[in-house]
């Protein structure tokens, strides 16, 4: 069991990671990781590459993870899990972390001890650190509420359509005071509106129409690449129709597509989200909102 519960925590959400995809380009955003403290809570949700310094620069203690959380087993969701597990035991962990996900998540995780044996064996011996590799436990998402066995905080799945993957997890985060939704990479999917059903923030990916072109000019995988896109993910004119349709406080558009391209500003994706009525933030990454 995790015991890293830290009741004085205040309620924010912290996009770590605000791109869509897994490139890396000079001076850009990272891909997808975020913070959610909340009901006393510190959860993760995805790794992307950049998740440790993300979480890092947010103030967060490695050493005090808790909860973490992988919608999907993308690269640009997970591949920096076992770094931060890593990192953080290298830094003074020393009791268990839960991680939630797909099925895949176990393969991963013994892939990356594997992987690290040296390195794990060699800093038990000689630095005398617990092992690391009694010090994570993996559960695997099912669609409903995640048993968490937390009388503040309740957490649900809900399995949404992102082909090829079949295993995606939108996550609905809620306390008694607060209620935080990830959509998770979706095709334009209805029954969101009503997991997301009156929740203080959705965050909710978004793709703008003229971006799908430029990535793929940019990439060259041409006809190939443009159909992945719109059959797996959401145009921000969708998913403003999700947060009007659940009737959300907050819509936050995130995983970008395009996120670090020139030539396209806030007002474009503000236009593209005005059929919703409440209010839309275009993240970036360290951007927080804090309960209100």
């Amino acid at each position: 069991m995790s015991n890293a519960k830290v009741p004085d925590l205040k309620d924010r959400l912290v996009i770590l990671g605000s791109k869509g995809g897994p490139a890396i380009r000079p001076g850009g955003p990272s891909p997808t990781s975020s913070l959610i403290e909340i009901g006393g809570r510190r959860c993760v949700v995805d790794c992307g590459l950049g998740v440790t310094r993300g979480l890092v620069d947010a103030g967060v203690v490695l050493k005090e993870l808790d909860l973490i959380f992988i919608t999907h087993m993308h690269s640009d969701h997970v591949l920096e899990l076992g770094p931060l597990v890593h990192t953080a035991w290298c830094t003074g962990l020393s009791h268990r972390v839960r991680v939630y996900g797909p099925s895949d998540l176990i393969e991963y995780w013994d892939g990356f001890l594997s992987s690290m044996r040296y390195d794990i064996d060699t800093r038990i011996e000689d630095e005398g650190r617990p092992d690391l590799r009694d010090l994570v436990e993996i559960h695997l998402l099912q669609e409903g509420e995640v048993p968490l066995e937390d009388e503040k905080l309740s957490i649900a799945t809900l399995r949404v359509e992102h082909p090829p993957v079949v295993d995606c997890f939108a996550l609905r985060f809620s306390d008694q005071d607060w209620s935080v939704v990830f959509s998770a990479d979706t095709a334009y999917f209805p029954p969101l509106a009503d997991f997301a059903k009156d929740a203080d923030v959705l965050v909710h990916e978004a793709m703008l129409a003229r971006g799908v072109d430029r990535i793929v000019e940019i990439t060259g995988n041409g006809d190939r690449l443009r159909q992945h896109l719109l059959a797996s993910h959401t145009l921000a004119p969708d998913a403003a129709k999700i947060a009007e349709a659940a009737g959300v406080k907050k819509l936050v558009l995130n995983h970008l597509i395009p996120a670090d391209l020139p030539g396209f500003e806030k007002s474009e994706w503000l236009e593209a989200t005005k059929a919703f009525s409440g209010e839309t933030i275009i993240s970036h990454d360290g951007m927080a909102i804090t309960r209100s």
